[in-house]
C-alpha cells in the first residue's frame, strides 16, 4: 500500500482525543519521516505513548528521524533490551547518533548487548568527532576486491542485506585501500562477466578524508555534484561513505548554527529549554556588547570637552554608529557566505578586500554627501558652528567610518577562518560593537582636528 506523503489531519485529532487504536492504524500508512514529524510536534507527555504504538519494523526508521527533544523522551522510556534491538536494525551512522545521545553508562550497556558486528561498527563511528567526515559517515559500504570478476561481484551483491541503498561498489586492493568504484548499472550491462573489476572500475574519484570537517564534505559534494562520497583514512583505506541525505542534514545544521551565531547565540538553544541555560548561552555576547557600550561612553566623555557647546555634532553620533555598523555587517556577511560556499580562495583574498574597500568608498561618498547636505540644512541659523563646517565634518566622518567598516567587516572573517575560528561569529555582535567603537573614534577624531583647523 502506498504511504501518504503528508500526515492526515485526522491523526492529530485522534491524538488530542487520545484515540490510540486509530492512531496506530493511521501510522501504518505513513512514511517514517511523517510519523516522526507528528511525534515531534505532539505534546511532550505523548512522545513515549506515540512511539510505543509503532510496529517493530517502523521503530528504527522513526527513531532515526526524531528531533533531539522527542528522541530523548523516547530513549528514556525504552528498556536496554528494547534499545539494543532497535539500534541493531538501524544504519550504523544513525545507530551511532542515537548511542551518542545516551548517558555514558547506558550507552555502554546497549553496545554490550548488541551483536558483535553491529556494535563494532557503531564503536568505530563513535571514535570520530561528530562534526567530522567520520562522524557523519556510515560504515555500510559495498567493497569488492579488484581481482574479483563482474559475475562474482553480482552474486556477492545479490546476497547482501545493506541497511541503506547503494549505487556504487567500491574497489579495493589487498590492503583495503580504495582504488576506484563501479556503478551497479555498469556491472549489469557489462557483456563480459569474466572481466575483473580492476579493469572496469573508474579510477578518477573524489574521496573525503575521515578527519576533515563536515562543512568541507558538503563543499566537496556540491563542487563535484556527487550523490555519495567515499571516506578514507590517511593511508587511503576505505572506511565508509557519506550520502546526500547526510549532507542535507549537515547543511541544515550548519545554517542553523550560523544563524544563531549571527544573533550572538548558539544552536544549543534548540536542545535545551532551560531559561538559565539559555541565559548562559546568550550572556557572553551580550556582555561583550555591554562592555563595548562602556567603551563608547568613555570615548564620548573624553572627547566631550572638545565639542562642548556644539550640540549638533552630538546629534549625528547615532547616525554615524548605525551606518558604520550596518556597512560592516554587510561586508562580513558576504565574506562569511563566500567562505561557507568555498568560493573564497587564498589567491583572491586581496582582490576581495580591495573590492570591499572600493564598495565602502563609493557608499561612503554617496551617504556622506547626503548626510552632509542634511547637516548643512540643520545647521542654518545655528550660532555655534558654521553650516558648511558642520556639513563637511559630518559628511567626511561618515565617509571614513563606512570605508573602515567595509574593510574591517571583510578582513575579520578571513582572519578568523585562517586561525581556525568559525567566521560566522564575525558577522554578529562582535563586528557591530567593534565598528561602533571605531566609527565613534573616527567621528570625534575628525571633529577635533577639523574644528581646530577651522578655528585657526
Amino acid at each position: 500500500m502506498p504511504r501518504h506523503q503528508k500526515p492526515e489531519p485526522e491523526i492529530r485529532n485522534f491524538i488530542q482525543t487520545e484515540e490510540w487504536d486509530k492512531v496506530r492504524i493511521s501510522f501504518a500508512d505513513l512514511h517514517p519521516a511523517d510519523i516522526a514529524d507528528i511525534i515531534d510536534h505532539s505534546p511532550k507527555d505523548h512522545h513515549e505513548k506515540l512511539f510505543s504504538l509503532l510496529s517493530d519494523e517502523l521503530k528504527p526508521d522513526v527513531l532515526a528521524e526524531l528531533e533531539i527533544d522527542a528522541e530523548i523522551d523516547v530513549l528514556a522510556s525504552l528498556s536496554l533490551e528494547e534499545l539494543s534491538d532497535i539500534v541493531e536494525d538501524m544504519a550504523p551512522d544513525d545507530a551511532a547518533d542515537v548511542i551518542a545521545d545516551l548517558p555514558k553508562e547506558r550507552s555502554s550497556k546497549v553496545l554490550d548487548m548488541m551483536e558483535t558486528e553491529d556494535s563494532e561498527d557503531v564503536r568505530e563511528l563513535l571514535k570520530y568527532d561528530e562534526e567530522s567526515a567520520g562522524g557523519i559517515m556510515t560504515t555500510d559500504v559495498v567493497a569488492m576486491h579488484k581481482t574479483q570478476t563482474v559475475d562474482e561481484a553480482l552474486h556477492a551483491i545479490a546476497s547482501l542485506e545493506p541497511d541503506e541503498k547503494f549505487i556504487y561498489a567500491y574497489i579495493v586492493d589487498d590492503k583495503h585501500a580504495l582504488t576506484g568504484y563501479v556503478s551497479i548499472w555498469e556491472l549489469l550491462r557489462e557483456q563480459d562477466k569474466s572481466r575483473i573489476l580492476g579493469e572496469l572500475s573508474n579510477k578518477d574519484f573524489i574521496a573525503a578524508n575521515v578527519n576533515i570537517d563536515q562543512e568541507e564534505v558538503v563543499r566537496l559534494i556540491n563542487q563535484y555534484d556527487l550523490n555519495v562520497i567515499p571516506v578514507i583514512d590517511g593511508e587511503g583505506k576505505l572506511l565508509g561513505r557519506i550520502t546526500a541525505d547526510d549532507v542535507i542534514d549537515v547543511m541544515e545544521e550548519e545554517a542553523s548554527e550560523d544563524i544563531f551565531r549571527l544573533a550572538g547565540s548558539d544552536d544549543m538553544e534548540l536542545e535545551n529549554y532551560s531559561a538559565f541555560r539559555r541565559s548562559m548561552i546568550r550572556l557572553p555576547w551580550l556582555l561583550i556588547t555591554l562592555f563595548g557600550g562602556f567603551a563608547i561612553a568613555l570615548i564620548h566623555k573624553s572627547y566631550q570637552q572638545h565639542i562642548v557647546g556644539i550640540a549638533l555634532l552630538a546629534a549625528f553620533v547615532p547616525s554615524i554608529l548605525a551606518m558604520g555598523g550596518n556597512t560592516g555587517i554587510q561586508s562580513s556577511t558576504l565574506v562569511v557566505r563566500k567562505i561557507a560556499l568555498g568560493t573564497l580562495k587564498d589567491t583572491n583574498v586581496g582582490k576581495m578586500l580591495m573590492r570591499e574597500i572600493s564598495t565602502g568608498i563609493i557608499m561612503g561618498i554617496v551617504c556622506g554627501l547626503i548626510i552632509g547636505a542634511g547637516a548643512y540644512v540643520l545647521g542654518l541659523g545655528d550660532t555655534t558652528i558654521a553650516p558648511h563646517n558642520l556639513a563637511f565634518i559630518v559628511g567626511f566622518a561618515l565617509f571614513c567610518a563606512m570605508t573602515f567598516a567595509a574593510a574591517f567587516g571583510a578582513f575579520v572573517p578571513v582572519t578568523l577562518n585562517k586561525i581556525g575560528v568559525d567566521p560566522a561569529i564575525a558577522a554578529g555582535p562582535f563586528i557591530t560593537i567593534t565598528n561602533d567603537i571605531a566609527a565613534l573614534l573616527i567621528y570625534f577624531a575628525i571633529t577635533v582636528l577639523l574644528l581646530e583647523k577651522f578655528a585657526a
